[in-house]
């Protein structure tokens, strides 16, 4: 029988929205409780360098307020792994930043950076917190990640969806059995398999039907849903497809 598969809400562009205006709402908080309500089974926020969306108080709030396993996304700087190891979250996501760019455009490079990540990751998984490594789906990156002792990756499904939107459908579908493939293999070395970025009810569903595939995180599609639906029902057909693949 495939293992259950959770979902976890991404709760950033709630905190978008409030910081457009500068004022104290949205909450994102409030969009935390809503979703575990709905069904999530965890809930995602990036603290990014620049703060630009999720602030300090912002996991502090989430810390003290919800009752699922929180995700804490952040880069590996010094400053973010004191913030991770002050909090104790249920698990940490390393993943690149550049300032410059609008959300995360590719996978971290731990391949090329074993040493430093591997420094980086010991005291967070030293501390109990689960570590997953945000990366594309090449054998490298997947080996590299098992290598520093994290314990989780999380592969980046944003050039699939990409893919899919504009209407490049032979280059999905290799992108997508690429995917698989790096599924496989993380689960073949011991590690969880998470996915995640882009992912809408248009293409969930392949993702989700990968039996390796224990997580996925979803954000910015379930934000812009809730405005035409609400956050409920926009997270509980997410989840509906998300079974109905997983069968």
């Amino acid at each position: 029988m495939p293992k259950p598969l959770r979902l976890g809400v991404n709760i950033d562009h709630v905190a978008t929205v409030r910081n457009a205006r500068g004022s104290a709402y949205p909450d994102p908080l409030r969009a935390a409780l809503l979703s575990e309500e709905a069904g999530a089974d965890g809930i995602t926020a990036h603290l990014r360098e620049d703060r630009r969306h999720i602030r300090d108080a912002d996991i502090e709030a989430l810390m003290a307020g919800i009752k699922v396993p929180l995700n804490l996304e952040m880069a590996a700087t010094p400053e973010m792994q004191a913030i991770a190891l002050r909090h104790i979250p249920h698990a940490c996501c390393i993943v690149p930043e550049k300032r410059q760019e609008v959300t995360t455009e590719g996978g971290l490079d731990v391949a090329g950076d074993v040493a430093r990540l591997g420094d980086f990751v010991g005291p967070l998984v030293e501390a109990g917190i689960r570590v997953s490594m945000f990366i594309g789906h090449d054998p490298a990156q997947i080996e590299a990640s098992a290598k520093i002792g994290a314990q989780v990756v999380e592969l980046h499904t944003g050039h699939y969806c990409d893919l899919h939107y504009e209407g490049k459908f032979d280059a999905r579908d290799a992108e997508l059995e690429a995917l698989k493939a790096g599924a496989v293999y993380a689960d073949s070395l011991g590690l969880e398999v998470h996915a995640g970025h882009g992912l809408t009810y248009e293409t969930v569903e392949p993702i989700a039907a990968m039996k390796q595939v224990r997580e996925l995180n979803i954000g910015h599609f379930l934000i812009a849903e809730a405005i035409f639906v609400g956050l409920g029902p926009a997270i509980q057909h997410m989840r509906k497809l998300m079974d109905a693949a997983r069968g």
